[in-house]
């Protein structure tokens, strides 16, 4: 094997060894590829070629919402126990073909759902910063993030709803990127709410999250919400904004109940951008304070229509009851047993809210509020949209706030469901608007804290450059 391959090598054995010897406890990471499947990515990395993208030889871990051809697929949920994908999802393919190095698939809350990763078949992940405390790692995709904090990859790939790279990554102290919506394919990639969903990005590293970016930022036909050619030309042509200066805004809105240390790391991070000669502006977007009720109407209601098709016929687990002779009683003894109690109130939410009598009241009026949520962005940002082409007034390059009220809370605190969902306060509303935004950390280690970086649709750039930014000025 060539040097090159020889290092990359080392690097997937120092991953697998830290999966070894962390993962009991962790419990990030729920699948491994087999040895001959990595020699054999490796190998081919190895050989005379083209140059590769930014990530070749970089070691990856994927949320177990992916379907992947070698390992199995169950959104860590048993109505898909035992099933395995045909295919590669078009973002796996993409790493592939970049010469990226796919190792295993994480842990995460059950269809996506949840904010501290403990709705999952395969029992809860525990946060790897807190080696004697049973600390969330946050949620959905708290298994990749996870994974990253403790070296078990270089990068993972998570999915983005209403917060579920961006909140893990905080809780984990580690980077977790979610793109603009539709420049990232999701083909593949299996739906909680498809509207909302987004493919997103965590690392340690500011560069493996922006070369990732790159590799995967293309169109695909197979893909319905993929942003079109058009559109994408649109946002290339756009004008250039002067980054040397960058007007950075604070959402009223955002100064809610937040702990203390939270709450300062924010302001240490907004002085440290005013010292380096950045204005920091207060502006205001009204509805947000209907993002949230917005989103748990919208996205619950794609999930009951989404989730219909699991019903244990085709695929997956299917109930000993359903397979004897009819009792009248198809499908439901399936998804009674093999759904779990969240994903089960938000199908029941879901259903209620596009009921004949409910759908109008509920439904329609929630999808006015994120128009409407959408347009009081536009006026925010110097930057155009190209998709709603609302006249632009603002003059702001990108919003900063915190990415949680809190820092990571140990599993079981909340005792409600309420509860968990608030805790999405801050993180709902750049997917109701298919905004991109990077959670940041801001401090080491346990004392690190996710400050949140959110930009126009398709300045997903300058966002990663705020990103940097704010990297450097923790390294003065």
């Amino acid at each position: 094997m060539p040097s090159a391959g020889l290092n990359v090598l080392r690097r997937a054995e120092m991953c697998l060894a830290n999966i070894a010897a962390r993962n009991p406890r962790v419990n990030a990471v729920v699948s491994v590829v087999p040895r001959e499947s990595l020699e054999r990515q490796i190998n081919q990395i190895s050989e005379p070629q083209a140059p590769r993208r930014g990530i070749a030889g970089r070691i990856f871990t994927i949320k177990d919402n992916y379907c992947t051809r070698e390992l199995e697929t169950s959104c860590a949920s048993k109505v898909l126990q035992g099933f395995t994908a045909p295919y590669d999802s078009e973002p796996v393919e993409l790493i592939k073909k970049a010469g990226g190095i796919i190792i295993g698939k994480t842990n995460m809350d059950e269809f996506a759902m949840g904010t501290n990763n403990d709705f999952s078949r395969y029992g809860k992940c525990l946060n790897p910063l807190y080696p004697d405390e049973e600390i969330s790692p946050g949620g959905s995709s708290g298994g990749s993030a996870a994974a990253v904090a403790a070296d078990m990859c270089e990068v993972s790939l998570g999915s983005d709803t209403g917060g579920s790279v961006r909140l893990p990554g905080a809780y984990c102290g580690v980077y977790g990127f979610k793109p603009s919506y539709g420049l990232l394919s999701r083909n593949g990639v299996i739906a909680y709410a498809q509207s909302l969903d987004t493919v997103g990005i965590l690392s340690k590293s500011i560069d493996l999250v922006e070369d990732t970016f790159d590799v995967l930022n293309q169109y695909d036909p197979n893909d319905p919400t993929s942003i079109d050619p058009e559109y994408r030309a649109q946002i290339a042509a756009l004008p250039k904004r002067d980054r040397s200066t960058l007007t950075v805004g604070v959402m009223e809105e955002a100064i809610i109940d937040m702990d203390p240390e939270v709450q300062q790391a924010w302001i240490d991070a907004l002085d440290a951008l005013r010292e380096q000669g950045h204005r920091i502006k207060t502006v205001s977007v009204p509805s947000l304070k209907s993002a949230l009720p917005t989103y748990f109407i919208i996205s619950p209601a794609e999930a009951s229509s989404n989730l219909s098709r699991y019903d244990g016929i085709r695929y997956g687990y299917r109930a000993p009851s359903d397979r004897e002779e009819p009792s009248g009683f198809l499908y439901a003894p399936t998804r009674t047993n093999a759904f779990g109690a969240e994903v089960q109130r938000r199908i029941l939410l879901g259903t209620y809210n596009l009921s004949s009598g409910q759908y109008g009241n509920h439904f329609e009026k929630a999808q006015r509020v994120r128009r409407k949520i959408q347009l009081e962005f536009d006026e925010v940002f110097a930057t155009p949209n190209v998709v709603t082409q609302n006249e632009v007034v603002g003059d702001v390059d990108v919003l900063i706030n915190p990415t949680a009220r809190t820092r990571a809370l140990p599993h079981g605190q909340h005792k409600s469901a309420i509860e968990d969902y608030i805790n999405d306060v801050l993180t709902v509303p750049p997917n109701i608007a298919g905004l991109p935004a990077i959670s940041c950390p801001w401090g080491q280690g346990q004392d690190s804290v996710g400050i949140q970086v959110i930009g126009q649709f398709g300045d997903d750039k300058t966002v990663l450059h705020v990103a940097r930014l704010l990297e450097a000025l923790q390294k003065h």
